[in-house]
């Protein structure tokens, strides 16, 4: 989700000087990848068993337990994650291709190999690495195929990929959220944006029937589109990317870019309080994160660590937390994992959309002004896009937008772990908040 981001919105990184840190940031994470594709047909599929790792409340680099190393095989499959490495390695390609052309045709072949792999040697890798179905268990493979697919035809314009990945889409679940699990509602844009073929837009506004207000999405008082009540806000910020994606397209801009927008800034403060660590009104000082939870060396880091009701000893700007309940209630207690959880996935897409966002601010036929009144103990907010005025509710305690849409550099940093150690990657990168 973070490479899509910069594949659509390079020029937002590059405008705010940001390109070099989120080049890093996905680097890091593509260099793990191909040190774990150590032949043709095998990929190490985990370093970890996630049960002792889930025991031990501490810094990564002080962890000396024993830490196992999963490979998938053609006798030990894994389709799904291997696919959903192949997609990232080819969307690092694109990437990189006019930056480090060397470093992008690495990518490109270790992408088609992967694709190989998991297209000839079906499996969900949760069957292999059976100690990960609690935690992130697999149900399909179609979806990550198709994504794989779609991704290699951008890379390559080569039509064997494009028609893997209309043949894998068809066989694919409609898309519930674009998510670590289901990454039907991205392939559904990239098909458009690729083929313009209207069955593909049909899929898309289908998807965001459901999700606008009056399908079946909850929207919480306060018009957050609540799909989960664990980390419901990684669920919307990545549908409020596609959706920004889509209007791109020329798909409902006027409807599906501002509903993106009250979702992004719901969790940037709208709601009354900021979900995002060291930024904005409220903002959650404890969250689900061990190594931020604790002091610098020499102090220990333990459980203790993890029961105290002192914030962090470490702001860990900006990662996104899981968010409220369905009734926008939120404690900000750091062992209430399902609303306080931290994670890679949690910032890929909200990150993503805020490049848009800022992107399309950027752009002068779009430049946006807002105007705050109050009305009933609720502010409002008049966007105008494309000449449509638009009514975006928001509550009175988040500090009123000014005249003009301002840039606010925030270090963003999400889980940082040891190279090698862990499946979790780290993003860590400088990003430009819309406010």
């Amino acid at each position: 989700m973070l490479l899509w981001g910069l594949v659509e919105f390079g020029s937002a990184y590059k405008s705010t000087g940001l390109l070099d840190d989120v080049l890093d940031s996905v680097r890091w994470s593509l260099d793990y990848f191909l040190k774990a594709h150590t032949e043709k047909f095998v990929f190490y599929g985990q370093v970890g068993d996630p049960y002792v790792d889930h025991a031990y409340w501490g810094r990564p680099e002080d962890m000396d337990m024993t830490r196992p190393a999963y490979k998938l095989t053609p006798e030990s499959p894994g389709s799904d994650l291997i696919g959903e490495t192949s997609a990232a390695m080819a969307a690092g390609y694109v990437a990189f291709r006019n930056i480090d052309p060397a470093y992008a045709q690495k990518l490109l072949s270790h992408a088609k190999d992967l694709f190989e792999f998991a297209d000839t040697f079906r499996g969900s890798y949760s069957d292999t690495i059976d100690n990960a179905v609690e935690f992130y268990g697999s149900s399909s493979d179609e979806d990550e195929l198709a994504w794989a697919a779609v991704w290699l035809y951008r890379a390559t314009g080569n039509r064997y990929y494009l028609n893997k990945a209309q043949y894998w889409f068809r066989l694919a679940p409609s898309c519930w959220a674009q998510s670590w699990a289901d990454k039907t509602c991205g392939v559904s844009v990239l098909l458009y944006k690729l083929t313009k073929d209207r069955q593909y837009k049909s899929v898309i506004e289908s998807t965001f029937s459901q999700w606008l207000p009056g399908g079946h999405v909850h929207y919480t008082p306060k018009g957050l589109a609540f799909r989960s009540d664990w980390g419901t806000l990684r669920y919307t910020a990545n549908m409020a990317f596609v959706a920004l994606v889509a209007a791109d397209l020329g798909i409902q801009p006027s409807i599906y870019r501002p509903w993106a927008r009250r979702q992004i800034h719901y969790m940037l403060g709208d709601s009354g309080r900021s979900y995002v660590v060291g930024y904005g009104y409220r903002f959650p000082t404890r969250p689900h994160h061990a190594s931020s939870s604790c002091k610098s060396p020499p102090h220990p880091c333990t459980w203790a660590d993890y029961s105290k009701s002192e914030p962090n000893a470490h702001i860990l700007y900006g990662a996104l937390v899981g968010g409220p309940d369905s009734e926008d209630n939120f404690l900000d207690e750091r062992d209430d994992y399902i609303h306080n959880e931290v994670g890679c996935e949690y910032n890929g897409g909200f990150q993503s959309a805020i490049a848009d966002i800022a992107s399309f601010n950027k752009s002068p036929k779009h430049k946006i002004h807002t105007g705050c009144h109050f009305k009933n103990h609720i502010e409002e907010r008049h966007a105008r896009t494309n000449n449509t005025i638009h009514r975006l509710p928001r509550a009175t305690n988040a500090s009123c937008f000014s005249r003009d849409m301002k840039l606010e550099n925030t270090q963003f940093t999400g889980n940082h772990l040891k190279t090698g150690e862990t499946k979790n990657m780290t993003i860590n990168h400088s990003m430009n908040v819309l406010r």
